[in-house]
């Protein structure tokens, strides 16, 4: 899920806020320290086994429908697991490129390859190495929440894709959060650099504004019910995360709050992830 070609959000707080922490590992993940590389590449993982996760993948999975013989395109691609799942699908006859800005998160894909007809490179979603109308599908997840130009993002992703092919995009609202239990949540999402927070809902009016067809938006909302099955896939309960986005005071604070919630066994959060898929025109 690292981005390409992504942009921190500015170090300007807004009024009352804490300053932001320079960088963000999982947008730049090739410039972090090797104890935050080691731990993105840790969450990747754990997330990708997460029951929650794989229930919204497989949603996902059916409604991008990969086909035997395709070529398709996995932008932002991580640890290459669901590039991997592609390839079985498409087969001996398709193809399967795994693009992500990160270099180590390739070389990791790279490490783990199973015969499965992938092939893996860093690239840039803004410039992507693929002719015009290249692909039958292409698949972008968890990238434009940390994108200054989602827009310029998507119209890339079209640019590679055939007449008639399709573009799906997942991503999350992280305005969408919810939460029972616990305190100061709206604060410590608030330190969090996310460029747009709003990724996941707003994808299908940027796909209508670049001129994609059918386009079906699919919410799944993820919910967990302890912080230690939420760490799994949600930054703010990450201890790793939050040492690098969020005040110690503040840190003290909300920690104190959750795990006064998962002592009493009431501590309750969902936020939803967004599936759009488009297709091209002119098929």
């Amino acid at each position: 899920m690292d981005a390409t070609s992504a942009h921190p959000r500015s170090g300007r707080p807004h009024d009352g806020e804490a300053p932001q922490p320079p960088g963000n590992p999982f947008a730049h993940l090739d410039a972090a320290a090797d104890e935050a590389q080691s731990h993105v590449i840790g969450y990747l993982d754990a997330a990708a086994a997460h029951h929650e996760m794989q229930r919204m993948r497989s949603a996902a999975f059916d409604v991008f429908a990969p086909t035997p013989g395709e070529r398709l395109l996995d932008v932002g691609c991580g640890v290459g697991e669901v590039a991997r799942q592609l390839g079985s699908r498409v087969g001996k006859e398709g193809h399967v490129s795994a693009v992500d800005r990160s270099a180590l998160a390739v070389s990791v894909a790279s490490s783990r390859h199973d015969g499965t007809p992938v092939d893996y490179a860093v690239g840039d979603i803004m410039a992507l190495d693929a002719p015009d109308g290249h692909f039958d599908g292409v698949r972008c997840e968890r990238v434009l929440q940390h994108l200054g130009d989602p827009d310029g993002a998507i119209r890339e992703l079209i640019r590679v894709t055939r007449p008639g092919g399709r573009v799906c995009v997942i991503d999350t609202d992280w305005s969408s959060c919810v939460w029972d239990g616990f305190g100061h949540m709206a604060e410590v999402t608030r330190r969090f650099p996310f460029p747009d927070q709003d990724a996941g809902r707003v994808v299908r009016a940027r796909m209508v504004r670049a001129g994609l067809r059918a386009t079906a938006p699919i919410p799944v909302t993820l919910r967990f019910t302890t912080p230690e099955d939420a760490a799994s896939v949600v930054p703010f309960f990450d201890l790793h995360a939050l040492g690098m986005c969020v005040e110690p005071e503040l840190q003290k604070r909300f920690l104190d709050s959750v795990h006064e919630s998962a002592g009493r066994g009431d501590f309750l959060f969902a936020l939803t992830m967004w599936i759009t898929v488009g297709r091209v025109a002119g098929a």
